[in-house]
């Protein structure tokens, strides 16, 4: 049996006015993700446990069949196994961003989505100034990189990883200075994102963006803190091996914790542009030796932050024509398959930002008794009886066929 997990990142939404009322994803052309609906189960889940962020690290482990509550420790470490950062037991991860900020507002959370290469030299010179023996910065991808705080006890860990520290996503448009780091410990942290401005906004790289009319990557921002989770491997909980296929250091963090295989796919990268029909081509052939793949796409997700009505439509089509398309077209025609096909969470134009709104998930496949829906959007799953409250049980469906 080969079991494929697709999840178009941030993909539901709420009504829009600009839209007569209708999703994004009510609106799209979704031709596959509807011929999957037609022949499989449709229904609700909350991926995001009561009282936990709706963030993409919660709501994918749910999705892998890991309850948040239980295995969540913060989304730095899970990017720090990714990039090959080996923690010690006392070492706190945190999300670095290179940000836009002006006049005390969080202006753009990805520095314009500056690329890789300029964003490297911005982390490595900011090493070179702030970093010491307790205090290293590692470069990822894009806007999306790594700090790791070396403390002295469990004490001292568990005190910096319970400071607030607010997404800048979750902040677009609003005050920096209201929405710093808070708790114990936040003087640390503020001294840093503080220092950083000066170290970042001369430096040459970003001199030429604003030249260039592009957001500059003028601050950092931390947030996302952690230590080291202990997760059991998906192979232990569900017997069998299977591969990961994201541009998302978060996402490909938690495979290699999991012990999936990761697989990189060239011309991913994470946002519009990224390689959607490369992901399905390399999830069908890493199922020639593997039972399981799970094929997460982030363009979506981007386009929702950005209140970007017509790029995120775009991306919903990209991914049901080149991602689900491409796998749909080699598995429909044959038995022995189960497909699970969903986002991990909502990520509405209106709020630009992700919210903790009950998603829609299809599964089909062997084994599974069709219902009478038809098309795969928020409103028809809604109509659905089928719920599942608990989104970590959602795996167990998949594979077992029960809950």
């Amino acid at each position: 049996m080969k079991y494929i997990v697709l999840v178009g990142d941030g993909m539901s939404g709420r009504p829009l006015d600009e839209l007569n009322g209708r999703t994004t994803l009510e609106v799209a052309e979704r031709q596959y993700m509807d011929e999957i609906t037609k022949r499989g189960r449709l229904g609700v889940a909350t991926t995001i446990p009561k009282g936990m962020t709706a963030a993409s690290d919660v709501a994918n482990l749910s999705i892998l069949g890991y309850d948040p509550k239980k295995y969540y420790s913060g989304r730095g470490p899970l990017e720090a196994v990714n990039i090959g950062v080996d923690l010690g037991k006392n070492d706190v991860a945190f999300r670095c961003n290179l940000i836009t900020q002006a006049d005390d507002k969080m202006i753009d959370y990805s520095a314009g989505h500056i690329n890789t290469k300029e964003a490297k030299v911005l982390i490595e010179h900011v090493d070179s100034v702030l970093g010491n023996d307790r205090i290293k910065f590692y470069p990822g991808v894009s806007y999306r990189h790594l700090m790791v705080l070396k403390t002295v006890s469990p004490e001292e860990a568990l005190k910096f990883s319970k400071i607030k520290c607010m997404p800048p996503h979750d902040i677009i448009g609003k005050s920096i200075s209201k929405n710093l780091p808070q708790g114990e410990g936040e003087e640390a942290l503020i001294a840093l994102m503080d220092k950083s401005k000066g170290i970042l906004g001369s430096n040459d790289i970003n001199k030429v963006r604003i030249d260039l009319g592009e957001n500059p990557a003028n601050m950092i921002w931390l947030w996302g803190q952690g230590v080291m989770p202990t997760i059991p491997s998906f192979k232990d909980l569900y017997g069998i091996s299977g591969s990961i296929i994201s541009a998302v250091d978060l996402i490909k963090g938690i495979g290699k914790i999991i012990g999936l295989d990761v697989i990189d796919v060239p011309g991913a990268t994470g946002y519009y542009d990224t390689n959607f029909k490369g992901k399905g081509e390399y999830a069908l052939k890493s199922l020639e030796n593997k039972d399981f793949v799970f094929v997460h796409v982030e363009a979506a997700d981007e386009a929702g932050h950005n209140a970007d009505i017509r790029a995120k439509i775009t991306a919903i089509e990209n991914f049901d024509k080149f991602v689900v398309g491409t796998i749909w077209e080699e598995f429909k025609g044959r038995g022995g398959f189960r497909i699970m096909l969903l986002p991990d969470h909502a990520t509405p134009i209106s709020c630009r930002t992700h919210t903790a709104d009950p998603i829609p998930f299809v599964i089909c496949g062997e084994g599974v008794e069709p219902d009478s829906a038809c098309i795969f959007t928020e409103t028809a799953a809604k109509a659905s009886k089928f719920v599942i409250g608990q989104g970590h049980l959602l795996m167990e469906y998949l594979i077992r066929g029960r809950i």
